[in-house]
């Protein structure tokens, strides 16, 4: 790795873990196997947000050319929401992409992905079917953001409803977080899912 990114991701991770924010538990930053390119961020889900309460785990790869071009960032975590990829964890986000400068640091980017969850931005979706249902249904939105942040985030809340149509699914024999995906897909509507998985 070029030397001036070792020592400004080394300068970085000293600044996050002296910061507020791990203090108070909103974000945290690990070394994966000793090397400085890999990280693991943690973002705590916002108050007031479907995510309140969950834990949302993200890979961080950072390039030889850091801190001249953005790192690789993607949730690990599944999360329902517009902005994040529900199948790969891919985020749609300008500083990370088009908007990147050298100035920006793991810490603000961190807290810049924390606040996407404040504030999503449903015109420049990363999953379109998760953006329309947030600008169409925003109320079924809420809730099947809030089921994955309990099931895959470890949030407080659960949808008995939403779990009673999984296990249906899954007494079919349908693998558990592909029945998840139909069905938040489908608005939550098991015959419609139903029919998808099985055509």
């Amino acid at each position: 790795m070029a030397n001036i990114a070792a020592k400004r991701i080394k300068r970085e991770f000293k600044e996050v873990m002296k910061s507020e924010e791990v203090a108070g538990g909103d974000i945290k930053l690990e070394l994966v196997n000793d090397c400085w390119t890999e990280l693991q961020g943690e973002i705590a889900g916002p108050p007031d947000t479907p995510y309140e309460g969950g834990t949302f785990l993200l890979e961080i790869k950072v390039p030889e050319t850091y801190p001249f071009n953005p790192p690789k960032i993607r949730f690990m975590t599944k999360i329902w929401h517009p902005n994040v990829s529900s199948a790969t964890g891919a985020i749609c986000l300008d500083i990370l992409k088009d908007q990147w400068a050298a100035a920006l640091t793991l810490r603000t980017v961190l807290l810049s992905i924390q606040a996407l969850l404040s504030a999503a931005e449903p015109n420049d979706p990363q999953d379109a079917v998760v953006a329309k249902q947030y600008r169409e249904n925003p109320q079924l939105f809420q809730m099947t953001a809030k089921h994955w942040t309990n099931v895959y985030a470890g949030g407080p809340m659960s949808v008995l409803e939403f779990n009673q149509k999984v296990q249906r699914l899954l007494d079919m024999g349908i693998d558990e977080h592909q029945a998840r995906v139909a069905l938040s897909t489908y608005d939550w509507e098991l015959e419609r899912a139903t029919e998808q998985l099985f055509c």
